[in-house]
């Protein structure tokens, strides 16, 4: 009569497992400065699935080892002084967008009304246009804009510097003329 032995198996994972923190997620060291997370150099605890799947691989953050502490505390000042040095290139960007304005065409009726709306999509594609690269994202706005008319529009360049463009939704010139 055989009998089966048990084996046990390990799981395999192609990750090495990350240093636990106080509460129980994941402790690691930004590299970046991620939004609603931390800043650059800030050793900051997160669960271990955005550790794993956003934050480690799109290079954003690594493990927070000794090792990576200290070299972090000893660059510290130098690493401010790059923030403060990216804040000033971002203030001066935005100082020259709150100079510059855009104009949209769009369908509307006689009344001024939109058929369609002007979202963050257009704007982009119209700073695009006058060699202004932002993306969708940087681009807040309330809602999407349904009237004709001057727009002052918020512009998210970092969690500290914000800039306003104004934006002219205007009604599409026919050929009929």
């Amino acid at each position: 009569m055989k009998t089966k032995s048990k084996i046990r198996r390990t799981p395999v994972t192609p990750y090495k497992p990350l240093p636990k923190g106080e509460r129980g997620g994941v402790e690691l060291l930004l590299i970046h400065a991620v939004e609603h997370v931390g800043k650059q150099g800030q050793v900051v605890e997160v669960k271990p699935g955005y550790a794993y799947n956003y934050l480690i691989p799109h290079g954003l953050a690594t493990l927070a080892s000794d090792h990576h502490k200290r070299m972090v505390e000893k660059h510290k000042v130098k690493l401010a002084q790059i923030e403060l040095a990216r804040q000033a290139e971002l203030r001066k960007q935005a100082a020259e967008l709150a100079k510059q304005s855009i104009t949209i065409e769009a369908n509307a009726t006689e009344d001024g009304h939109l058929y369609g709306s002007v979202g963050a999509n257009e704007i982009v594609a119209a700073l695009k246009n006058n060699d202004i690269h932002l993306s969708a994202d940087q681009i807040r706005l309330e809602g999407p804009l349904k009237e004709l008319g001057l727009y002052t529009v918020k512009v998210r360049y970092s969690t500290e510097v914000e800039g306003e463009l104004k934006v002219w939704v205007v009604p599409t010139v026919s050929a009929e003329a």
